[in-house]
């Protein structure tokens, strides 16, 4: 976070809020290349605006806020003339991911998802849950000023819900990602695995999505694989392309989706997103906490062999590194407590 601290001065605030516009903005319009329409209303299987709110949030804090407003309203101004339906769509997009942040907040959640509790709290308190203010709020706006029929609320709800939390699952932990730093470079071996995976995905993904047999469920032997040989990293990449080419295929209907009607291929293509994103995202944090894991019990385990070897040999053992928690225990108690 040391990177952010000269975007605190009041000259940085106002660049913050206007950089945090236009990655909302920018997110939004890549959302818009593909669209559905669902009872007449224009949907986005994948709304990326929400995935970059929630990161904002958790990088920068809620003091961004402005800026999600700010590129929320330059993203419907960019659809349509203002009406007022517009602020309680502003106050949708707003509000649910800093219910989201806030939620993931007070429920502990890591920015590096390295255990299976992060990954279990993005999916249902990030995605799932707080996804469900910015949907009932929008479609509920339009349905109060006649935008979208009573009769459709719920299609248009649906369709909108799961695109918001599409956003979050698959934008969210790319983000959260690119903040962590590398700690010693792959071996050659390592890269020659992961370009024989880039090729692999990059052959079998288009195949699976416009074959007319619907071969989809050939990408999740290639998510185990990614979450297996490279966790975090591998299976996110692997569950975004496999998202964005599904989504291509679906809004053109061909593949897998063709001769299916509108509301059938947005269920079928949220179905499959869903499923795959929720693989690619809960076995990578299971991978990476049993992998944590592993390294602690090994790392314990040599500690305690260079005691004995040092008990054996009649020497003193070697002093262990201070923690936190030595220094609490260290200091002195208050006056009076037993």
């Amino acid at each position: 976070m040391v990177g952010f601290e000269e975007l605190r001065r009041p000259g940085g605030r106002a660049v913050e809020l206007l950089a945090v516009a236009a990655c909302y903005y920018a997110a939004a319009r890549l959302g818009l290349l593909r669209q559905l329409t669902v009872e007449g209303a224009v949907v986005t299987p994948i709304w990326p605006p929400t995935g970059v709110a929630v990161a904002v949030l958790l990088i920068l804090g809620l003091r961004c806020w402005p800026g999600i407003t700010l590129g929320a309203l330059f993203s419907v101004l960019s659809l349509t003339t203002p009406g007022p339906d517009v602020l309680g769509i502003l106050f949708g997009n707003t509000a649910a991911p800093v219910c989201a942040a806030l939620l993931l907040r007070r429920a502990g959640f890591r920015t590096d998802l390295s255990r299976l509790r992060d990954g279990l709290a993005l999916v249902f308190l990030g995605a799932l849950g707080a996804m469900l203010i910015s949907a009932t709020v929008g479609v509920g706006v339009l349905v109060l000023t006649d935008s979208v029929p009573m009769h459709s609320f719920w299609p248009v709800w649906l369709a909108w819900w799961v695109g918001d939390a599409m956003g979050v699952l698959l934008v969210t932990p790319l983000l959260l990602l690119l903040l962590r730093r590398v700690r010693r470079p792959l071996p050659l071996r390592r890269w020659k695995e992961a370009t024989a995976l880039a090729v692999v995905a990059c052959a079998l993904v288009p195949l699976a999505a416009h074959s007319s047999l619907s071969l989809l469920f050939l990408v999740y032997p290639l998510i185990i694989w990614a979450a297996l040989r490279f966790q975090l990293v591998g299976s996110v990449l692997c569950a975004l392309l496999t998202s964005v080419v599904a989504t291509v295929a679906a809004t053109d209907q061909v593949g897998a989706f063709a001769g299916l009607s509108r509301i059938e291929v947005m269920v079928k293509l949220q179905a499959f997103n869903g499923a795959m994103a929720l693989t690619a995202l809960l076995l990578s944090a299971v991978i990476i906490e049993q992998r944590n894991t592993r390294d602690s019990v090994e790392k314990a385990c040599q500690e305690l062999v260079e005691v004995l070897e040092h008990l054996t040999a009649g020497e003193a053992p070697p002093p262990r590194p201070q923690t936190e928690a030595d220094d609490v225990d260290d200091r002195p108690w208050p006056t009076g407590t037993p």
